[in-house]
Parts: C-alpha cells; structure tokens; sequence
C-alpha cells in the first residue's frame, strides 16, 4: 500500500476516530474539551459592579478585532491537555489491548501505524484551530469594535500558531505514548518533563548566564518552551493594563507577534518526535 495515496491515508484516519469514538472516555473527553472551548464566550458575561468599580471584560476590548485571535488562542491552547489524555490513551491502549499486535498481523505496516496516529494528531489540531475560528468570528461580531474586513482578517497568524502549537503538542505526546506504553506513566513523563525544563530554564537564565541573553537564548529550543513561545501572554496588550502600567512607571516593550522562528523549532521538533516514534516502534519486539 502506497502511503501517498490519498484513500488509503482517509482509511487510516478513518479507523482512529472510530476507536476513539468508540472508546467512552476518550469520547467523553473529547466532547468535553470541544464544550469548554465554547466557554470562552462565558467570559463575555464577566462583570462586576461595586460601588464605583466597575469591571466588565468584554467592554476592555478583549473581543475585539484583532486582538480576539490572539485572546482567543492563548485561552485554548491551556485546555490541549484534555485531548493530551485521548491521544496518550488511544497510543498506549494499543499495547494494553493488544490491538497494535493483531493490526500488524492484519496487515498494517508500522509506518501505517505512525501515520494514523500522526493523522489523528493533525486532524485533531485542525479541527480546534476551525472551532476557534469559527467561535472568535461570532464573538467579534457581536463585541467588537472594529468590524471592517481588513481588521477582521488581520493578525490570522495566531490561528497558524495555534495549529502548529497543538500539532507539536499532541505529537510530543504520541512520542511519549509509543515510548512508555501506559498513558498513566506517559502523562507522569510530560509532567516530568515540563518540570525539568522549568528547572533547566531557571538555572541557566539566573544562575549560568545571569548577566547576558544566552540562557535565554538556548531555551527557546526547548520542546515545551518553544512551543509556549508561539503565543505569548495577551493580557497586557489590553489598553487598560497599559495605562496602569504607565502610571506606575512601568514601560512594557513585548514582542506580542507570532515568532516564525519558534514556528520553525516546533515543526523541527513534530518531525523527530514523529520520527523517533517510528524509529522506536520499528525496533522493538511486540
């Protein structure tokens, strides 16, 4: 079977959505991660008023054009993990079903085998990076300010940010899950993992290299880090956070564009991750 062809390729997507729809707890958190998405229009109705404070979030222009894809993609990307737990779970239950050794024997190819999973992993992606599409259009015509087309349609950077920062994610995942084999120790590894390059980061930044840029410099290669750089904060974009900040002699000179060069470190990083997963998978013993 060519892998090329296109069929074929639908066939093995098609065949990892089923087991994962299939599959009552990666359903039911699936289905959930797609609902809390929605909640982000909740914070639409955060509001308080006391006495003369007032605070009204969708009246400091965090829907507006275009700043919602920024605000928009940043809230999203925190609840990836929920997807995190189906894909480690749908890698890991083929060894704990025994499902990857009879797909063998049915024929499927290792290389298939990475390639559904990596298959389900970009469709995943896609499908939340159109869910926050969709979702920030209708919120930004019913809040925003600016609703001309060329500022509707500006700053769609942050939605290719998004993608490829979910892609990396979920495909560092699908390396964990091919590595370890139970999602449990798998999720525990990413945990690991994300505490260490904190660790690492702190060390360099404060203690190796405190009076220069490089210890900054050297983790933006980082997997994790270099994935949360794609979107950085957006909160003190809004003009009332600057304000403060100007009163209390604060200046805030951050870069808040989509750095095409983390872009490039994370698409490097889904490509071993991908690739090691093969790698693995075709030299161990099932």
């Amino acid at each position: 079977m060519h892998l090329q062809n296109k069929p074929a390729m639908n066939r093995l997507l098609s065949i990892e959505l089923q087991k994962i729809w299939k599959n009552k707890a990666s359903k039911i958190l699936t289905l959930t991660y797609f609902i809390l998405l929605s909640f982000i229009a909740l914070i639409a109705s955060v509001k308080f008023d006391i006495g003369f404070f007032k605070f009204h979030l969708a009246e400091m222009g965090i829907f507006n054009f275009p700043f919602i894809w920024h605000f928009n993609t940043y809230i999203a990307a925190w609840l990836k993990f929920f997807l995190a737990i189906v894909i480690v779970s749908m890698t890991a239950n083929e060894y704990s079903y025994g499902t990857l050794k009879q797909n063998l024997i049915d024929g499927l190819s290792k290389k298939e085998f990475i390639l559904s999973k990596f298959l389900t992993v970009v469709f995943l992606a896609f499908g939340s990076t159109v869910y926050v599409f969709i979702m920030s259009l209708i919120l930004g015509f019913c809040f925003s300010s600016y609703t001309e087309f060329d500022i509707v349609f500006s700053d769609l950077d942050y939605l290719l940010a998004f993608f490829i920062k979910l892609t990396g994610f979920f495909s560092f995942c699908l390396f964990l899950g091919i590595l370890v084999k139970r999602s449990a120790f798998a999720l525990g590894f990413l945990l690991v993992w994300s505490i260490l390059e904190g660790i690492v980061k702190g060390l360099l930044i404060f203690k190796i290299f405190p009076e220069s840029t490089i210890g900054y410099t050297i983790t933006k290669f980082f997997p994790l880090e270099a994935m949360s750089n794609l979107i950085v904060e957006p909160f003190s974009r809004l003009s009332v956070v600057k304000t403060i900040g100007n009163q209390i002699g604060i200046q805030n000179a951050k870069d808040y564009s989509v750095s095409y060069f983390s872009v490039l470190i994370v698409l490097i990083w889904i490509f071993l991750f991908v690739f090691f997963s093969y790698k693995i998978l075709k030299n161990r013993d099932l």
